[in-house]
């Protein structure tokens, strides 16, 4: 998507321990969960029957949290399932067959088997929104909202749990009432820590515990867009693949600018100035406006600047569209990918695309 201008351009205080995002110390409590700003999800006491996930599902969730995104939990062999395995295998020195075999089963294990799901308490924070359920199409019915939040919980629960409302219903049901302090079936994508970053006028804090996104990740030496492969790969100092991410970049109208850039910075929670002159697919008699932060903004929950203007690395409203269309020029993630993305790097940070 090219961008316009988004405010403010907030700088990354990077970490860089090891990426996997299970949260130390105990899990939270049920009356925890209660708690009115509550964001933890505590396991469920329910006698609900066991859910056996499929392989593909596991592994999904393996990589997931091990780093090589497989874009949205589903249980489906698609593109971005192939290309997370193909990336694990290639930071384990493992052959790049792109497929689940013995091998990277066992790999996927290191540092023990975790189940791929989780019967959860619906914390009371989590649930109190705000949401906006009739979330409107139009950019200038949308820049009247005072924030672009999720439509309705079981959007919120899927970001959280990186995967889709769809994926959701069919682990519960059609009929499984979504509230607080319910049981609900999510795949293992643990809590986090509980983000503390500083000065935090934009929310971002929050917004990371609430895409389950650990704020301290390991740091970037450079990263590589990938056009063939449809990846974002992340690489470290000793120049090796430490993460890897399913994106959806450029289009025949507006290509992805091919060349090595830099990172300038990384605007979080931003505003989005929407100016229709900017895109191709939009009529020019449309009027430019400002959209107020979210996750529903057309560029997600981050901006991550580069030097070619108006180009740079963004979230999305849309999931699981990522990898399956196109951009208006630049490199969009999931929101828990590119909240991850952004903690990885800061001002400076090598960003090479290539074919």
């Amino acid at each position: 998507m090219k961008f316009i201008t988004i405010i403010p351009c907030l700088l990354l205080v990077a970490g860089c321990n090891a990426p996997d995002q299970d949260r130390s110390g105990e899990p939270p409590t049920t009356a925890e969960a209660a708690d009115a700003d509550s964001l933890r999800f505590a396991d469920a006491d329910t006698d609900a029957a066991p859910f056996a996930a499929p392989p593909v599902f596991r592994a999904q969730v393996r990589l997931d949290r091990l780093g090589f995104s497989p874009g949205v939990i589903d249980g489906k062999e698609g593109e971005s399932y192939v290309a997370a395995l193909r990336g694990f295998q290639n930071a384990r020195g493992l052959e790049e067959s792109g497929e689940l075999d013995p091998a990277t089963e066992r790999a996927l294990q290191e540092g023990g088997e975790a189940p791929a799901m989780r019967m959860v308490v619906i914390p009371a924070g989590f649930a109190k929104g705000p949401f906006v359920p009739a979330f409107p199409k139009d950019a200038a019915d949308q820049a009247k909202l005072p924030a672009l939040g999720y439509r309705n919980l079981t959007e919120a629960l899927a970001e959280r749990f990186h995967t889709t409302p769809e994926v959701l219903v069919a682990l519960n049901s059609p009929s499984t009432l979504v509230g607080a302090g319910r049981p609900f079936r999510v795949p293992n994508i643990p809590d986090v820590d509980v983000p503390v970053m500083g000065e935090d006028p934009r929310g971002w804090n929050g917004t990371l515990e609430r895409l389950g996104v650990a704020p301290k990740q390991i740091a970037a030496a450079k990263i590589v867009v990938d056009k063939s492969e449809g990846v974002l790969k992340v690489y470290d100092e000793a120049d090796k693949l430490v993460a890897q991410f399913p994106a959806t970049m450029g289009s025949r109208h507006d290509p992805l600018p091919i060349g090595t850039w830099k990172i300038k910075g990384v605007s979080r929670n931003p505003d989005f100035h929407y100016n229709p002159e900017l895109f191709w697919d939009v009529s020019d008699s449309k009027e430019a406006v400002v959209l107020q932060p979210g996750p529903n903004s057309p560029v997600g929950v981050v901006w991550i600047d580069l030097n070619k203007p108006h180009y740079g690395i963004h979230g999305t409203s849309e999931p699981h569209t990522i990898g399956r269309a196109e951009s208006h020029g630049c490199v969009r993630l999931t929101n828990w990918d590119a909240a991850r993305v952004a903690q990885m790097v800061k001002p400076g940070t090598p960003a090479i695309f290539q074919n």
